[in-house]
């Protein structure tokens, strides 16, 4: 039996709305579900029901209001994600934990090629070899070769997305975070996508993602985490997902 790397208890997240006399608004409340090793969850629901939200606090982008997180690291110690220092959090994040999301933040002037390379080097590959492994990455994402020297800032959002998810391959995390992975892209690069999720699963990453892809969702996850009102509405396995 696969080993449960996350339990989430009801995790909370509440935005105190200064501009509106600090209305206090929900953006998810009292949600709970657990993963094991290699397992794929995605998350479904209106615009607005607290998907979002769920992701940011996992990653820590946002600190949760209540509940906990638990994360079994690649160590074996027990970390709440809700209630980990800084230090830690972001030390999860070098190691063990990334988050793939349409935007990607990097220095403006540095080439897409160079933004692979720098993320091979930081993890052991040689000069030469880490740029022939950045253009082979670039070609599997389909970036056009005229872009590779380009800076990604000037990217389309699937193209940023693209990158980012690049950097996950040559991370392998033990736990991916997606927003929307397959969103904007062609039928042929979602493929592509589609293709490079199932390995990395299939190595025993734990990913969980945000979809409104449906088709795309149904060919990869294990389960559906139906979200609605910043509620979960149900957690069906995909079997039970008409």
């Amino acid at each position: 039996m696969k080993d449960t790397i996350l339990t989430v208890q009801d995790l909370s997240k509440d935005f105190t709305m200064h501009i509106l006399d600090k209305k206090t608004l929900h953006g998810c409340d009292k949600v709970s579900f657990t993963m094991k090793t290699g397992e794929f969850m995605g998350i479904v629901g209106p615009s607005g029901s607290g998907k979002s939200t769920i992701i940011k606090c996992l990653y820590r982008t946002y600190l949760p209001s209540g509940g906990s997180i638990w994360y079994s690291a690649k160590d074996g110690s027990e970390i709440d994600l809700a209630a980990a220092g800084e230090r830690e959090i972001l030390k999860l994040r070098r190691s063990e934990i990334s988050y793939v999301s349409q935007f990607l933040k990097v220095i403006p002037r540095v080439s897409a090629t160079q933004i692979l390379v720098e993320e091979l080097r930081r993890r052991g590959w040689q000069a030469g070899e880490a740029q022939e492994r950045s253009y082979e990455l670039l070609r599997l994402m389909n970036i056009d070769k005229a872009l590779w020297d380009a800076y990604p800032s000037t990217f389309s959002g699937g193209e940023q997305q693209r990158i980012n998810l690049a950097r996950a391959l040559i991370a392998e995390p033990r736990l991916l975070l997606l927003d929307e992975p397959t969103a904007s892209l062609d039928s042929d690069t979602k493929k592509v996508v589609i293709r490079s999720l199932l390995a990395l699963k299939q190595k025993g990453t734990t990913i969980i993602g945000i979809f409104h892809d449906l088709e795309s969702m149904h060919s990869m996850v294990d389960k559906v985490f139906t979200m609605k009102a910043g509620q979960c509405r149900s957690i069906k396995r995909m079997r039970e997902v008409v």
